[in-house]
């Protein structure tokens, strides 16, 4: 990543940002013209940005808030819309980003609340974790001797799915989920592939496994994999290439025989 006062940075982009002073504000557009070098990504022009906080018309403006944290897409805290499309702004080179006419179009994810610019809350998104319980219930098994094994046969696409970040993406581009900014309607409001992704890893452990009836339980109900659209595009924005599609399929399955379960009486 170039620094912001890096002197390689011999080259100039036109960057239009969506900004918003705070969640009731009102949206506005600003450009900024910025200098980059070889290698510059996104987080490093809102870093100029934020040095030299001053519009291509000269004037003066507050810094540009923004989310990051790791810089090597791993946080998945930088999600934003990136010339009209969801991605990490971390690992969007400027080299690779900027349009024909030298630009470069920033805005907020539209599916959650916007806190400040281009910064939102993806709280409902760990809401939702919490009500499938994404999680190895280990505590008070210290005393309980030696765990089950685990398969080798397992791990490879365990670890595929293990590599979701709750960043956002997939739920930016499903044409179902919307934003839904009243927290008391969450639990009835579309899961998305995210949550449904992270039941099937858990379910897939064998330790895990011991909650998955809890877990298909919360999928069934008002806006779980029932009511999916099938529309794919969660799969094709996921930055880590997770089979989301797989895993939806997977949660069907689990779930059409947790319901044959739950009629039979067992």
């Amino acid at each position: 990543m170039v620094a912001p006062s890096s002197p390689a940075a011999d080259k100039t982009v036109l960057v239009r940002i969506k900004r918003q002073d705070g969640p009731q504000g009102t949206a506005r557009w600003e450009e900024f013209r910025v200098p980059h070098g070889e290698g510059a990504n996104v987080i490093s022009v809102l870093q100029w940005i934020a040095a030299n906080p001053k519009t291509t018309a000269g004037a003066a403006t507050t810094p540009v808030a923004w989310d990051s944290g790791c810089l090597e897409e791993v946080c998945g805290s930088c999600t934003m819309l990136i010339n009209g499309k969801v991605r990490q702004s971390c690992s969007a080179l400027i080299a690779n980003i900027i349009q024909s006419d030298g630009t470069i179009t920033l805005e907020p994810m539209s599916k959650f609340p916007v806190v400040r610019d281009l910064c939102v809350d993806r709280q409902r998104m760990f809401h939702n974790l919490q009500r499938v319980k994404a999680w190895v219930p280990i505590d008070g098994t210290w005393s309980l001797g030696r765990g089950p094994l685990e398969h080798p046969s397992n791990a490879d696409t365990r670890y595929v799915l293990s590599t979701c970040m709750t960043c956002g993406c997939c739920l930016e581009a499903c044409p179902q989920f919307n934003e839904e900014q009243d927290a008391s309607k969450w639990d009835e409001s579309f899961q998305g592939a995210q949550v449904w992704n992270q039941v099937r890893l858990f379910n897939m452990q064998a330790t895990g496994a011991t909650l998955a009836d809890k877990r298909l339980d919360e999928v069934m109900g008002q806006g779980g994999i029932a009511d999916c659209g099938n529309s794919q595009n969660c799969v094709k924005v996921c930055p880590k290439e997770i089979p989301l599609t797989e895993s939806i399929a997977e949660i069907g399955r689990q779930s059409t025989v947790r319901g044959i379960k739950r009629y039979l009486g067992a």
